[in-house]
């Protein structure tokens, strides 16, 4: 059986077993927090487990890295729509150590690309289009550093309503253990 297959088969157990039931709760975070974190697998029971966080607490957004790019790109319009739409007022950056976003060398990200099928071609194709791989690829050296960033973005983001805190810290991908990097509520304007 394929994944695939698994999946669905699981799927259709999970529904006539109502095994949903327990998860129930509206679109609304209970504790009013966004949270921008990374995808890494080891963080997708363990980041809610050591933040205490239920099902329908919080709107978590993953991405790699829990790195904020771009003022205007889609993470922070989820924060956005999270904080005007979906009552939160609370934003949380956090990344982890031992992240896979560390020292990523975007030459050798295209160098994978272009082993698995992708032709040079379109590699040159986008580069002449003035898309920037190295910097669409390019993930961090100093953890700390990356969050106080996108921290910073977030808290500078002229859309940002008054009065939000943005926190920023790193989670031990293996304890759970949180740093404390940037404390939102030192920040208010």
């Amino acid at each position: 059986m394929n994944n695939l297959e698994k999946i669905l088969t699981h799927n259709q157990a999970f529904v006539e077993n109502k095994d949903y039931e327990q998860y129930l709760t509206d679109k609304f975070p209970d504790r009013r927090i966004v949270v921008v974190t990374c995808m890494d697998t080891r963080l997708i029971e363990l980041l809610p487990k050591a933040l205490n966080l239920k099902n329908g607490d919080a709107k978590i957004i993953k991405n790699a890295g829990a790195i904020i790019t771009q003022p205007f790109g889609n993470i922070m319009r989820s924060v956005l729509v999270a904080l005007y739409e979906l009552k939160a007022d609370e934003v949380f950056i956090i990344a982890h150590h031992e992240c896979g976003m560390t020292g990523i060398n975007p030459d050798t990200v295209v160098g994978h690309m272009l082993e698995r099928g992708i032709p040079q071609q379109t590699i040159d194709t986008l580069r002449n289009s003035g898309v920037d791989l190295n910097r669409w690829l390019t993930g961090f050296d100093n953890l700390k550093e990356s969050v106080e960033k996108s921290v910073s973005i977030v808290r500078n983001h002229p859309l940002l309503p008054p009065n939000i805190p943005v926190h920023g810290m790193a989670i031990h991908p293996d304890t759970g253990a949180l740093d404390l990097i940037v404390d939102g509520y030192t920040h208010l304007k």
